[in-house]
């Protein structure tokens, strides 16, 4: 069985090597890089319960297992390490401490911490760029194959199994394909029956704070001139910070490469971060960026036979929790593909049949 999975991101990335070990010949068509887009723009934040009372729990506790154990079974140092997670608020007195933990004595006057939201058991992190990759060169060292192109349709014999992909014209057969672009992903709605998938733009800055911040998350509100602003806090063990606020929503460039993040938007998360610590010096910036996340209209991501398409699969619309569910994702979705079904994940909440299809005529008109 030969299987090809469009999209060299974090979900193509574990798709790629569950299938590999299971013996299926696998390869990744990338149209840029791999972890271009949000797989290597994210924040990494890994959460085991986080999701509780909701559909996606039980992927998430599978995931966030997943991740631990691939740390040890994956050679590679994607800075996987455990941490805490608070919340809190930016106020205005600039003498406000209230009972602060030791901890997080490096934040600066002004920054209240309300909760301790989760411990070393329940929260971790991953440089998500570092992850991606590695799972990719896991795959390519079980045999594998990473191409660089543009998935420009699907081939589809008399019965409309699909048969393979067109790649910048040319022909590369398969058995099954998969569809992982994050939202790149409603390109495919011109070949397929599929759901619409949105993006929604995030901007971040990374900073090299060295050792000078702990292994502790935030998510912190604050508020000025009547703007409010969710601000999360990731610092990652090879001594970067991820910062990010203010998602909003944009048209989405065609090329991955192309997205730019709103400078405005920048600008105030560049001085909101210099209010929370003197750790985050405009010398120590390391990327200014943006990433587009995958989103659906009801919230849940596509996992599953795309219907009324034999031979196709989709696994996009994973919204923030892209990094935490994609080894959960590649695996029961290469179980799908090899087996006839998932036996960790119930999918079914994912069904992209659950939704409405994209009229393909809407992008025909973009």
């Amino acid at each position: 069985m030969r299987v090809v999975i469009c999209g060299g991101g974090v979900i193509g990335g574990c798709t790629a090597y569950f299938l590999r070990r299971r013996g299926i010949d696998v390869t990744v068509v990338e149209r840029t890089e791999v972890a271009a887009a949000a797989s290597g723009k994210a924040g990494g934040f890994l959460a085991l319960d986080w999701c509780a009372g909701t559909s996606l729990d039980a992927l998430a506790r599978r995931s966030f297992a997943l991740h631990a154990r691939l740390a040890d079974e994956i050679a590679g140092d994607w800075s996987y390490r455990r941490m805490s997670a608070y919340s809190g608020f930016v106020v205005s007195d600039a003498d406000a401490r209230r009972d602060t933990p030791a901890a997080l004595g490096w934040l600066s006057n002004g920054i209240v911490i309300a909760h301790r939201l989760a411990t070393t058991e329940t929260t971790a992190i991953v440089h998500p760029r570092k992850f991606t990759s590695a799972m990719m060169n896991a795959a390519l060292a079980q045999g594998a194959e990473l191409r660089t192109g543009r998935v420009t349709g699907v081939m589809r014999d008399a019965s409309g199994t699909a048969r393979g992909v067109e790649i910048d014209g040319r022909t590369l057969e398969a058995d099954a394909v998969v569809i992982a672009m994050g939202p790149w992903s409603l390109l495919a709605a011109q070949w397929m029956s599929l759901p619409a998938v949105y993006g929604q733009r995030s901007p971040s800055i990374v900073y090299d704070t060295g050792t000078d911040v702990p292994a502790d998350a935030l998510f912190l509100e604050s508020e000025e001139n009547g703007d409010a602003a969710s601000i999360e806090v990731f610092p990652r063990a090879d001594g970067s910070t991820h910062i990010t606020a203010f998602s909003d929503v944009a048209p989405l460039p065609l090329d991955p490469a192309a997205v730019t993040p709103d400078q405005d938007a920048i600008d105030r998360l560049q001085a909101i971060s210099e209010r929370l610590s003197p750790a985050f010096r405009a010398d120590r910036i390391i990327a200014r960026q943006a990433c587009f996340r995958p989103v659906t209209q009801d919230g849940l991501p596509l996992i599953g036979k795309v219907p009324q398409s034999e031979g196709l699969y989709v696994a996009t619309g994973h919204n923030v929790w892209g990094i935490l569910n994609a080894p959960a994702t590649g695996e029961a979705l290469a179980q799908l593909i090899a087996e006839g079904a998932a036996g960790d994940i119930d999918l079914s909440p994912f069904d992209p049949s659950r939704m409405r299809p994209l009229d393909p005529s809407l992008l025909r008109a973009r």
